[in-house]
């Protein structure tokens, strides 16, 4: 089968993972300490593509810059920048240049998969579809934009985030889509447009060959707190397919390069650690735990159930339970932090300062009370 070219959309917000995405992209959140959008890319070079654009708004160097040409996974990667977002149909009108009037693939770039797209593809060329959409089995239909369609596939309609009691069905758009270049003259040029609120409503009215693809393979659309840390651990306990950084010098426990691990260190696996991070001795890492790059772990902390991401500091004694805390995140001796709790980068927590549970703190914030909801 030839190939196709693809795009990845990579320039939405991020707003509901807040206060994780304040002074990052999505596409950019790490998952097992790669950026989300690493994996897919890894996942379109292990498929064969080589052709891939990415569509950029929000902090899109920081793209730029990780990517650069895609030299490093075997791919062509070019950039389409948009100085006001144009929607996800609107993002790919603009790239129609790139796509030479062939079929296409588009994939979201912040969530995480292992799908197989060439299962994808042959279904779409089987069925001679126009567009077809990765339809995912899902349990709470709330949360999203589910799809209705008959056994062979075609879409008849769609519900959006119905209450689960009243959705007719349970199968969700995925943000993974296969297109005929005949899509994009259905597409205005230079203003926003979208594929699930009007495209594909206009594909169903027009009775145009719309079909959705069901799939077994792990997919999480990233998009909330609770799914990202869901996608993490997922990753460490190998329920989706992705190659987790380190070397595995224990069953599931992964360390990176030039890092100290002291004796008496207790590390109950699923546990990844990252590059350059020094773990003092008496220290606790119950998984699933994820350590990001260039962290110190000071003597007697304890981490159970979380996720650090890279460059800070884990004071002695601290306690960190089911909790994230952002990048270059600092965390006094003997401070607590509770079931939920979410520190965006950068963050200060002063010496024994328990953070109560569930509370979510912005990037830059120096906690000095010890119920951790005074901020300054």
């Amino acid at each position: 089968m030839r190939l196709t070219k693809v795009m990845v959309l990579a320039a939405g917000l991020g707003t509901r993972l807040m206060p994780l995405t304040g002074d990052i992209s999505k596409p950019m959140v790490p998952i097992v300490n790669r950026p989300v959008m690493e994996h897919i890319i890894r996942l379109l070079a292990r498929t064969g593509f080589e052709d891939v654009i990415v569509n950029l708004h929000y902090l899109p160097e920081a793209i730029v810059e990780h990517f650069g040409s895609g030299e490093k996974w075997g791919l062509n990667i070019s950039y389409s920048r948009e100085e006001r977002l144009l929607g996800t149909a609107g993002g790919v009108k603009k790239c129609e240049y790139f796509f030479g009037g062939e079929t296409f693939v588009v994939v979201s770039g912040d969530a995480l998969t292992d799908v197989n797209i060439l299962e994808m593809l042959e279904f779409h060329r089987k069925r001679n579809a126009l567009a077809t959409i990765m339809a995912t089995e899902v349990k709470e239909t709330s949360r999203y934009g589910v799809i209705l369609a008959d056994e062979n596939g075609a879409v008849k309609g769609f519900q959006e985030k119905p209450p689960d009691a009243e959705a007719l069905s349970n199968i969700a758009n995925s943000g993974i889509y296969v297109f005929e270049p005949e899509i994009l003259e259905m597409i205005p040029p230079t203003q926003p447009y979208d594929f699930g609120s009007e495209l594909f409503p206009r594909l169903v009215r027009e009775a145009q060959p719309l079909y959705a693809w069901r799939h077994s393979y792990y997919w999480n659309d990233v998009g909330s707190i609770d799914e990202y840390q869901r996608g993490n651990f997922d990753a460490l306990e190998g329920r989706v397919n992705v190659e987790i950084p380190g070397v595995e010098v224990a069953n599931g426990v992964w360390v990176g390069s030039n890092t100290r691990i002291d004796r008496d260190v207790l590390l109950t696996p699923p546990v990844c650690i990252g590059d350059r991070c020094v773990i003092e001795r008496g220290a606790r890492l119950i998984g699933p735990v994820i350590v990001g790059p260039d962290t110190k772990v000071r003597e007697g902390a304890v981490l159970y159930k979380g996720i650090k991401w890279g460059k800070g500091y884990i004071g002695r004694d601290v306690s960190i339970f089911e909790s994230i805390v952002g990048a270059e995140s600092h965390i006094g001796d003997g401070a607590t932090l509770l079931e939920g709790a979410v520190l965006g980068s950068r963050c200060v927590v002063r010496d024994g300062i328990v953070i109560d549970p569930s509370v979510k703190i912005m990037p830059g914030t120096v906690v000095e009370k010890e119920d951790g909801r005074q901020m300054s």
